[in-house]
């Protein structure tokens, strides 16, 4: 099978480099920090479309995305010409081509009113960075003809591409005695390379549609913290506050839902929810990938 991944250079797209190897791949990023990966800003329309259609995939895999939310805040342009803008292009390659499109979706897009979301639940997106992403998935739920949409929750994996929460924590550990944890912020992990296998079994099928794809059980940030400084036998001091203690020095000032806790239903329903338990695919990544932060 032949796979275009937009968007690779990152987190997510090196565990998809790897578990896909036994495809033809063409990997492509506007920043080239892999020998595997070619340049490619997908939002140049005529380039993202051209350099697609002359590989002429079998797949179109659109994985890139603008993440930080409040560099989102405060570049909403860029936000949405990389989030949304993208993906009407992404999707107007794979109806032209006829092959289907897989995008990666987030948990941000619910407003954290409910404890836990499935696949069934209407989102309804706070700030520019959820927005924009749920835009993404709306174009392609009303207008592509092949997709798998699924949904990610708090990601890491990556090795030293890995710049969310657990790589932070990891680096604050080797400097600091005393941390600082949010404690009013519930979500489901994800292992980018779980994340990328279960993406692998799900696409042998042809169940197109949205689906969650999170590992198994809810947890908040102490909880993953205590954790790691179990699994590392690091002693360390925890101050436990609220996301408004970080506001007040002016950082993580977008707005995020208390609760982004996923459950994979569809998934399950269809017999191939293959996420595992958090607390495992954190202890394989801790083990593992995560020395190479």
């Amino acid at each position: 099978m032949k796979i275009y991944i937009a968007g690779c250079g990152g987190m997510l797209g090196s565990a998809f480099n790897k578990v896909f190897s036994d495809c033809e791949l063409k990997c492509t990023d506007k920043d080239v920090n892999e020998s595997w990966l070619e340049y490619l800003d997908f939002r140049d329309t005529k380039k993202y479309i051209a350099d697609v259609l002359d590989f002429n995939p079998d797949f179109l895999f659109h994985l890139g995305a603008m993440t930080d939310l409040e560099e989102c805040e405060r570049l909403p342009h860029e936000a949405y010409q990389t989030n949304a803008m993208s993906v009407e292009t992404a999707v107007h390659i794979a109806n032209k081509l006829n092959i289907p499109l897989l995008y990666i979706g987030t948990g941000g897009v619910f407003d954290g009113k409910k404890e836990v979301y499935d696949d069934y639940d209407l989102p309804n997106p706070l700030g520019v960075y959820a927005r924009s992403k749920y835009a993404g998935e709306r174009y392609i739920i009303e207008h592509c003809k092949k997709y798998f949409v699924c949904r990610a929750g708090w990601m890491f994996g990556g090795g030293n591409k890995d710049k969310k929460f657990v790589s932070k924590i990891l680096k604050q550990l080797i400097i600091e005695n005393e941390l600082y944890i949010v404690n009013n912020k519930a979500g489901t992990m994800t292992y980018t390379m779980d994340f990328a296998k279960n993406v692998k079994e799900l696409i042998k099928t042809d169940y197109y549609g949205l689906y969650n794809m999170v590992c198994k059980g809810s947890t908040n940030r102490v909880e993953i913290v205590n954790y790691i400084l179990q699994v590392l036998n690091l002693n360390k001091n925890l101050n436990i506050v609220d996301s408004e203690y970080f506001q007040r020095q002016g950082m993580f000032t977008a707005p995020r839902p208390n609760s982004e806790c996923l459950i994979n239903r569809k998934l399950e329903l269809r017999n191939l929810n293959h996420m595992r338990y958090w607390q495992d695919a954190l202890l394989d990544y801790l083990q593992n990938e995560g020395k190479d932060i």
